[in-house]
C-alpha cells in the first residue's frame, strides 16, 4: 500500500508530466491572455521553481533551443505583443571547458535571435526586473532540459501595436495641448 507521501509525489510526478507533454498549448492557450508587461522566461533546468502566485513554471522536458525558437515563432503570429528579449551578460564568460555545449548554444541563441535586438544585462539585474514585475504581472516559465549557466532568455513583453515613441508622442501632445488650453 502506497503511503499518503508517495502518493503525493507520484500525482506531482504525473501533473509535471502532463505540463511537460503540453507546453506548446499551454502556451497557445495563454498568450491571447499576456499583454504587455508580462514575462515569458525560457528557462534552464536549475532555474528554481518560484512561488509567486502570479507566476506559473511548465517543466518542458525540451531543449532550450526548441523552446526558444517556438515562443519567438507564436510571438510572430501575434499583433498583440512583442517582446523585448534580456539574456544573462555572464553568457559571454563562460568558458567551453568550464561548460561543456555552451559554445555551441551560444551560436545557436545567435541564430536564433537573428535579426532581433537582445539586450545582456547582469542576471542579478534581469531577476530583479523579473521579480519586480511578478508582484503584479502574470509570468510564464518553461523550464527546459539545458544544464548550462546563464542561458536563460527573458522576454518582457511589449505592447504590439503601440510603442514608447507613439506613448511620448501622445504625452507631448497631451501636454502641449493642456499648456494651450490654460494660459
Amino acid at each position: 500500500m502506497k503511503t499518503p507521501a508517495s502518493l503525493v509525489l507520484t500525482l506531482l510526478f504525473t501533473l509535471s508530466s502532463l505540463h511537460a507533454g503540453d507546453w506548446k498549448n499551454k502556451l497557445r492557450r495563454e498568450l491571447p491572455l499576456l499583454g504587455h508587461r508580462n514575462w515569458i522566461v525560457i528557462a534552464d533546468a536549475a532555474y528554481p521553481w518560484q512561488v509567486s502566485p502570479g507566476i506559473t513554471t511548465i517543466e518542458t522536458g525540451a531543449s532550450q533551443t526548441e523552446v526558444v525558437r517556438a515562443v519567438l515563432s507564436q510571438l510572430e503570429k501575434t499583433r498583440h505583443v512583442t517582446p523585448s528579449i534580456l539574456i544573462d551578460r555572464e553568457i559571454d564568460a563562460v568558458p567551453e571547458q568550464a561548460s561543456p555545449g555552451i559554445a555551441t548554444y551560444r551560436r545557436e541563441l545567435t541564430c536564433l535571435l537573428h535579426g532581433k535586438e537582445a539586450v545582456k544585462l547582469p542576471h542579478e539585474e534581469i531577476i530583479r526586473k523579473l521579480d519586480e514585475a511578478g508582484k503584479t504581472f502574470h509570468v510564464l516559465i518553461l523550464k527546459t532540459t539545458m544544464t548550462n549557466p546563464y542561458t536563460s532568455v527573458f522576454l518582457q513583453l511589449q505592447c504590439g501595436y503601440w510603442d514608447a515613441n507613439r506613448e511620448r508622442e501622445l504625452r507631448h501632445s497631451e501636454q502641449t495641448s493642456s499648456t494651450a488650453n490654460h494660459p
